[in-house]
């Protein structure tokens, strides 16, 4: 009798089980499953976290910022994000320390689209904790330069614009595997100039992240997947100027199943988060 019960206690509970839709998984660099908990205990004793998202992901967004929320009851946060550059630094700073409104903010920065739905949640969690928030990339403008005129054509700029990125002449390692890659996915479009433009944008980045970062605190730092998958992108430059930092990587796929994680993410970053690719997303 005991064997019959514990047989139909078994059945119920793969029954159960398989009719749980998750809308993602974590697992670790090497492809096993983990869970929330251990990646946040984690994640905890880094030095920096580097949340590498794709930008119209709507379980990225919320992951974001419960991420946030469980971090800052364990660690003072300092928060950056790559979807704000270095120019509208005053207009954030004014938001958080309630200086100005919504509406405020929105007619001084250049906010990206899917500010409201998606970055807003973070950034008023960062004023309700009075944490400091940073914009750590560069104006799109001079992004653009490179791209077209590689890096000599920041040198004709006026110092009053080089102030919106670190020192130049920017280091440069066009071997790392994002910009060889990126290479690659353009078919020769755009040149050899365009990963320069997004070494622009990672060495602005990994500048800002350690011009804002205070000791004892963990920095918290949003961007595209891109920009720290392979820890190559921001993360190398972090590395270049303090090798000793703890960083600790995040980054977000898609996958149609969600059982077992695809071989070419393995090693992308400390934690893979695949999500389910029928997740709606946001723009």
């Amino acid at each position: 009798m005991k064997k019959v019960i514990l047989l139909g206690l078994l059945g119920l509970s793969i029954c159960v089980r398989a009719q749980v839709k998750l809308p993602y998984q974590i697992f670790n660099s090497n492809g096993k499953k983990t869970n929330y908990g251990k990646m946040i205990k984690a994640i905890s004793g880094a030095d920096i976290v580097m949340f590498g998202e794709l930008h119209n992901n709507s379980i990225a967004h919320w992951l974001e910022l419960e991420v946030a929320k469980d971090l800052a009851a364990k660690r003072s946060l300092v928060f950056g994000a790559e979807m704000f550059e270095t120019d509208n630094q005053e207009a954030l700073t004014a938001y958080v320390q309630g200086k100005i409104s919504a509406k405020g903010l929105d007619s001084s920065a250049r906010l990206w689209k899917n500010y409201p739905t998606d970055y807003a949640p973070i950034v008023n969690f960062a004023k309700q904790q009075n944490l400091f928030f940073a914009a750590t990339n560069v104006p799109r403008r001079y992004a653009s330069l490179v791209a077209k005129g590689g890096f000599a054509a920041l040198d004709t700029l006026p110092n009053i614009q080089k102030a919106w990125m670190p020192p130049l002449p920017i280091a440069y390692d066009s071997t790392l595997p994002g910009y060889t890659k990126m290479i690659e996915m353009m078919k020769g479009h755009g040149g050899s100039n365009l990963p320069k433009a997004q070494a622009l944008k990672d060495a602005t980045m990994a500048y800002n992240i350690l011009k804002y970062r205070t000791e004892g605190s963990l920095f918290l730092h949003y961007n595209g997947s891109f920009h720290s998958e392979n820890h190559d992108g921001i993360c190398w430059y972090l590395w270049q100027k303090q090798p000793t930092l703890k960083i600790l990587t995040i980054t977000i796929v898609t996958q149609k199943e969600l059982d077992k994680m695809e071989a070419e993410h393995r090693n992308t970053a400390d934690f893979i988060i695949v999500v389910d690719e029928d997740m709606t997303n946001t723009y």
